[in-house]
């Protein structure tokens, strides 16, 4: 099964990063085998945090947020890389 790359955007809840924090620190990513975490961004104001996360299967990824949705919100977009945009549009130009 083929990889989905999703840019997920945590919305602290309150803007509160030290309960995302603390649990982090406590118990890690909690992420379910299978969900590759890639990369992320904070907000300089720390209350927004931009991921990249990898998986073949979308449900991996929803078992993973329901471990933050209490303390984040969660805005889940599928994204591919701007190379293979720019490949999908090229026969197009």
């Amino acid at each position: 099964m083929p990889q989905t790359t999703y840019m997920v955007i945590e919305h602290f809840r309150g803007g509160d990063a030290v309960p995302v924090y603390r649990r982090f620190r406590e118990l890690g990513r909690m992420a379910p085998e299978g969900l590759v975490y890639i990369s992320s961004w904070v907000t300089p104001d720390l209350k927004r945090c931009y991921q990249l996360m990898e998986t073949p299967d979308r449900a991996l990824l929803d078992e993973w947020m329901a471990n933050w949705n209490d303390i984040v919100e969660f805005e889940v977009h599928p994204v591919i890389s701007s190379q293979e945009a720019a490949d999908r549009v090229s026969p197009r130009l």
